[in-house]
């Protein structure tokens, strides 16, 4: 049986243990508060007893504690393989090269997985499930170690996928770092707005606002620990704002259209189901009661129409008992899908 020790009973770390148990290692759970060690004990992501000699030690801190809290694992356990869970890789790395320390030992990893809120009673133990798991092997990475966090990865079941450590910081900050600026800074402008305003809030702003609600500490460590590359993408949205507030001012609109037909382009490369390549779908929109049992009458009308559904959003009307839930399905069957929604009695919307 594996020993695992982490280092950290925060969001991760606790999921970490939920996860891991499963799997049948003994995860074993360190952290300076004490509370969220209890919490996670708790909650079944493993024990609070001192673990001798861990098998693999998994380090689950903030961004600026990370290479500390890697060196002192490997010096403490000489035998033991050690990760960690990082959002950013090459400044704890080059922070680690510095120092006297086994690093065939050590193998980079960021679980892109999380929520909007922290802390262990956060923890899940399907967290990882279908996630990507980036590795971020270095020359001297022994590839047993790696296949060794590779494996218990795999047994979270996530995607692992390897990285050069730079092409990771840069990935991350394009496809998670820049975004989480741009989010933040579109909620801020709600700050100033009054009530009335606010009110008419709709699925745009929620969509493009939902990570802002995400811990301001932790991101300002990971901004900042990434910042050469982050600065790279949000100079290149400033241009953009910049040429679209121009567009705006001179009532450009060929200027305009380009400008959100870029939008259009770029969001289209975005992985489509599955991981494949992104895909041409139609929506069925349809009302539905804000009442127990809707939802589930839905899908099942839909399987009843022998209809798939590639994706469902809800989008809650204002002041009403009611929404709207948008399905969406494959171009083929949406006809038969309005059909069998309109022979049951539903209403559609467009």
């Amino acid at each position: 049986m594996t020993d695992i020790l982490i280092r950290g009973a925060g969001l991760l770390g606790t999921s970490l243990g939920l996860a891991l148990s499963q799997t049948g290692a003994r995860t074993y759970l360190e952290d300076l508060d004490p509370s969220a060690v209890a919490t996670a004990v708790a909650m079944g992501a493993g024990s609070d007893a001192h673990c001798l000699a861990p098998d693999v030690v998994f380090v689950a801190v903030p961004p600026d504690q990370t290479a500390d809290e890697v060196a002192a694992a490997l010096k403490t356990y000489p035998a033991a393989t050690v990760s960690d869970v990082s959002s950013v890789k090459s400044e704890p790395i080059e922070a680690l090269q510095a120092r006297e320390v086994d690093l065939s030992r050590y193998v980079g990893g960021h679980p892109m997985a999380g929520r909007e809120v922290s802390g262990a009673a956060a923890g899940r133990g399907d967290l990882f499930e279908d996630r990507p798991w980036i590795l971020t092997p270095i020359g001297v990475t022994s590839p047993h170690r790696l296949e060794q966090v590779a494996t218990l990865a795999e047994q979270m079941h996530a995607v692992v996928r390897l990285m050069d450590p730079d092409e990771h910081d840069r990935a991350v900050a394009l496809c998670s770092h820049a975004p989480q600026v741009v989010a933040s800074l579109l909620a801020a402008q709600l700050l100033g707005a009054s009530a009335a305003d606010v009110s008419v809030a709709g699925p745009g702003v929620r969509d493009t606002t939902r990570i802002a609600a995400s811990d301001p500490g932790l991101w300002a460590q990971i901004l900042l620990a990434n910042a050469e590359h982050v600065e790279v993408y949000l100079e290149r949205f400033g241009q953009d704002v910049a040429a679209f507030q121009k567009a705006l001012t001179t009532r450009d609109e060929a200027g305009v259209r380009e400008l959100l037909g870029r939008g259009v382009e770029g969001r289209g490369r975005l992985p489509g189901k599955h991981g494949g390549e992104a895909a041409a779908f139609a929506t069925v929109s349809v009302v539905i009661e804000d009442a127990p049992g809707q939802l589930a009458a839905l899908f099942v009308r839909a399987g009843e129409a022998d209809v798939n559904l590639e994706d469902v959003r809800i989008e809650h009307t204002l002041g009403r008992l009611r929404a709207i839930a948008h399905l969406v399905v494959r171009p083929e069957s949406e006809q038969r899908l309005r059909d069998s929604l309109l022979d049951g009695g539903w209403r559609l919307r467009g």
